[in-house]
């Protein structure tokens, strides 16, 4: 049974989930592939929250649907900046990295932004095809693992 990858680029840019999407793969990059969107950076981005280290409370179910219950803490960093037209944007990142919070909130009010989403789409491309890639080799690696049983009929019955 062969299954399509599930590629991480939303089906229509201009759909409620697709800044989920983006946001998505943004969670998923390096601090490196990240990099080139400060070439985006406009003049005038108002910085709203400077990135800041808290935790958060890391919440669970028994079985997926049982009651919640506190798991634990979580160390995560957020940043929130503007940009001139107005778009706000929102980076979290699970850890201590405030430059990946910062550029993550640079990519959400970037891509928000039409005149600079295509940009962002070209930073992001690579990402995306190293996610896909990786969810590929999973794959691979899960299908050479498959044992195919099957019973054979004896001829003495």
């Amino acid at each position: 049974m062969n299954t399509p990858i599930m590629h991480t680029e939303p089906a229509h840019r201009d759909s409620p989930n697709a800044r989920k999407a983006i946001m998505a793969v943004v969670a998923r990059a390096t601090v490196a592939e990240l990099s080139g969107l400060d070439d985006l950076v406009p003049e005038g981005v108002t910085i709203l929250r400077a990135p800041e280290i808290g935790l958060v409370m890391v919440r669970g179910r028994i079985g997926g649907d049982g009651a919640p219950f506190n798991l634990g803490e979580a160390t995560v960093t957020r940043a929130a900046l503007a940009l001139p037209g107005g778009e706000i944007g929102y980076g979290h990142v699970l850890g201590r990295d405030k430059d990946k919070a910062r550029l993550a909130a640079l990519a959400d009010a970037l891509w928000q932004a039409p005149a600079s989403r295509d940009a962002v789409e070209a930073v992001l491309a690579p990402v995306r095809d190293r996610l896909d890639a990786e969810t590929a080799l999973k794959r691979e690696r899960a299908a050479a693992t498959r044992v195919d049983f099957f019973t054979m009929v004896r001829g003495d019955n």
